[in-house]
C-alpha cells in the first residue's frame, strides 16, 4: 500500500492533520507546501520548544539577524519578529486550505510568551499583539490552559481572535476550557461579531500521560500493575471526547450553534511517542474520532504514512473501557488529580525553559552580529 491512501483514510474519518513543527528552512525549502500536497497536512502548530530548535539552530535566520542587531533591538522584540515572520509566512502558504475549508484548517498557531501563564491581563495584551503582528485571518494564538489562561482565553475570543488553547491534560480543566470558549463566543455574539469567523482548537496532551502514570506503574511492579501500562493516556484522551460530545450538543451550545458559531475541537497533542516499548503510531491509530486534529511532530506523521492503522473510529465505543482503566490506576494508589497537575506546571515549566534557551541563543547571536557590523 502506497503512504498516501493511509494518510488519507485518517484525514476521511474526520482528522484534520496538523504539522507540530515549523521553521524557516521548512517554509523556504518547500517542504511545507510539499506536505500539504502529499501528505494530508492541513496546519501548523508550533511551541516555545520548536521555536528554540528552528531558530537556535540558526539555519535561515542570519540576515534577519544582523539587520536586527544593527537596528539594537532588544531580544525580546527580536524573537517576536522571527517568530511572526516564520508564522506568517506559514500562514501564507496554508492560505488556500484555509480558503477552501471555510476557515475550519490552514491554521497556523503561535504561542503567548510562556512566561506570561499566570498572567492573565498580560496573556490578553500578547495574544491581540500577536494577532495584529502576524496579520492573517488563519492565525490561532495559543493560550495555555492555567487557570489564569481561562479569563484570558475568554476574553481573547471576545475579541473575534481564533484560539488554540494549549497544556490541557485534565477532564476537569478540559470542561473548563470548554466554558471558556462558550462564554468567550456569547460576549463576541453581544459584541455583534460574526461567530463563524471565531475558530478554537483545544490542545489536549496525549504521550506525557502515559510517561508518568507508567514510571509510578513500573515502580509498583505488579501484573495488575503492568497490564495497565499504556493505557492511561487512552482512556483520559477518549473521556475527553465524551465530554466534547456532551457539552457540544447541549442547550447552551445549540443557541450559539444558530448563530453560526463553530464547534472548538479537540486536539490530540504530544502525539509521539516517548516508549519505544509501543507502536510509534499509537496515539494516531488509537484516536481516531470525527472532527479532531491530530498535530503530529514529523517522525509520527512519517511513521502513519508508511504503517499506520486507520480502522475507522478507535474512541467512540470506549468509553466505559476508559473510566475502568483510570479506575483501576487510581485504585492502585495512583492519584489522577495529583499526576494532571504535576503535567501542567512541568508542561509550562518546559516551556518556559526553552523559551529562556531561545532568548539567550538569540542574545549571543545579537551581539557576534553587533560585533561584526562595527
Amino acid at each position: 500500500m502506497t503512504e498516501v491512501p493511509v494518510l488519507k483514510r485518517l484525514s476521511d474519518e474526520g482528522v484534520s492533520i496538523w504539522l507540530d513543527d515549523l521553521s524557516r528552512k521548512r517554509i523556504a525549502s518547500g517542504n511545507l507546501a510539499e506536505l500539504i500536497a502529499t501528505k494530508h497536512v492541513v496546519g501548523v502548530t508550533t511551541n516555545p520548544s520548536i521555536f528554540q530548535a528552528a531558530i537556535g539552530s540558526g539555519d535561515g535566520y542570519e540576515e534577519q539577524l544582523a539587520d536586527l542587531a544593527v537596528r539594537g533591538v532588544t531580544v525580546d522584540e527580536a524573537v517576536r519578529m522571527m517568530t511572526t515572520a516564520d508564522v506568517r509566512a506559514a500562514a501564507d502558504v496554508l492560505r488556500p486550505v484555509y480558503d477552501a475549508t471555510g476557515g475550519r484548517d490552514g491554521r497556523v498557531s503561535i504561542e503567548v510568551d510562556p512566561r506570561l501563564a499566570h498572567d492573565t491581563a498580560a496573556t490578553v495584551a500578547e495574544a491581540k499583539q500577536l494577532a495584529w503582528l502576524v496579520d492573517r485571518p488563519n492565525v490561532m494564538i495559543k493560550i495555555p490552559a492555567t487557570k489564569a489562561g481561562l479569563p484570558a482565553i475568554t476574553a481573547v475570543l471576545a475579541e473575534g481572535i481564533s484560539v488554540n488553547v494549549t497544556l490541557i491534560f485534565s477532564l476537569e480543566r478540559y470542561r473548563e476550557v470548554m466554558d471558556a470558549y462558550l462564554l468567550g463566543l456569547e460576549k463576541a455574539a453581544e459584541r455583534g461579531l460574526d461567530l463563524s469567523a471565531i475558530h478554537s482548537v483545544a490542545s489536549f496532551f496525549v504521550s506525557r500521560v502515559d510517561s508518568e502514570i507508567d514510571k509510578r506503574l513500573t515502580v509498583l511492579g505488579t501484573d495488575e500493575a503492568l497490564a495497565l501500562k499504556g493505557r492511561a493516556a487512552l482512556a483520559n484522551a477518549r473521556l475527553a471526547y465524551e465530554a466534547y460530545e456532551e457539552v457540544f450538543s447541549s442547550d447552551r451550545w445549540v443557541k450559539l450553534a444558530t448563530a453560526k458559531a463553530t464547534k472548538q475541537r479537540p486536539l490530540w497533542a504530544s502525539t509521539g511517542v516517548k516508549d519505544p516499548a509501543y507502536k510509534d503510531t499509537l496515539y494516531v491509530d488509537e484516536l481516531v474520532a470525527p472532527g479532531t486534529v491530530n498535530t503530529m511532530p514529523e517522525g509520527t506523521l512519517n511513521a502513519t504514512a508508511d504503517h499506520g492503522r486507520i480502522t475507522g473510529d478507535t474512541v467512540t465505543g470506549g468509553y466505559v473501557q476508559a473510566r475502568a482503566d483510570l479506575e483501576a490506576v487510581e485504585r492502585l494508589g495512583i492519584s489522577y488529580d495529583e499526576v494532571v497537575t504535576k503535567l501542567e506546571d512541568e508542561g509550562v515549566a518546559k516551556f518556559e525553559a526553552a523559551w529562556q534557551e531561545l532568548l539567550d541563543a538569540v542574545t549571543k547571536s545579537l551581539q557576534n552580529k553587533g560585533v561584526d557590523g562595527e
